[in-house]
């Protein structure tokens, strides 16, 4: 008696899906090309070796050496939006959200160096660009911590200072430490990190008898 496999397939993918998943993995496997070579030095037969495709595979996704960096970069950004999306799934407090985001934050930069030197790149070499990549995705993604932070105020767990500000501090808080996390090497593990400047981002420096006398 023939033997019935159980087993099922997924449906088989369609060429769309293929495509998007060929253009992810050569902007994925041209993130550390571009960030050990620099733009300048880099080739796009460097980026096919990377991928093991020919170099006119590389010219069927990306019309140019420029358009393949700049969708590395936002390729990069995406990817950090998705982690600190997964990273904040299941979350319900605001506060527990906001500090697992940074830790997110931190350790994604800390796992994929190469997209801090693809920021540094952009900057250097397409300075005429109207804003940067990572502020295009931090500016679009802006809406729901504003609606976070005046959920805090309102809910009298935030003082109510104007929440752009409130946006403003931190967002450029761990957008440095980031920054001098590569300059610097340091390897104090994120999550410490992320404590200490939730720690003081949350509690201030300043003693509660201090703050009354200043009030």
């Amino acid at each position: 008696m023939p033997v019935v496999s159980k087993e099922r397939r997924g449906r088989p993918k369609r060429p769309v899906e293929q495509l998007q998943e060929r253009r992810e993995a050569i902007l994925d496997a041209a993130a550390p090309v571009f960030a050990r070579h620099g733009y300048p030095g880099t080739e796009i037969q460097a980026v096919a070796d990377a991928c093991n495709v020919g170099k006119g595979t590389i010219y069927l996704y990306f019309a140019s050496k420029e358009d393949l960096f700049l969708a590395a970069v936002d390729r990069g950004m995406l990817r950090l939006c998705a982690a600190i999306e997964t990273g904040i799934a299941g979350i319900s407090d605001a506060l527990d959200q906001l500090a697992a985001a940074i830790r997110t934050y931190l350790q994604f930069f800390r796992d994929y160096p190469e997209y801090v030197e693809l920021l540094i790149q952009e900057r250097a070499e397409f300075r005429d660009r109207k804003q940067p990549t990572y502020f295009e995705h931090r500016e679009r993604n802006a809406e729901r911590w504003r609606d976070l932070y005046r959920g805090l105020i309102a809910a009298g767990r935030v003082r109510d200072v104007p929440v752009e500000r409130i946006m403003d501090v931190l967002g450029n808080l761990v957008y440095g430490t980031m920054f001098t996390n590569h300059f610097l090497k340091k390897q104090k593990p994120p999550a410490a990190q992320a404590a200490e400047i939730i720690d003081i981002a949350f509690h201030g420096i300043l003693t509660p008898a201090e703050r009354r006398r200043r009030d």
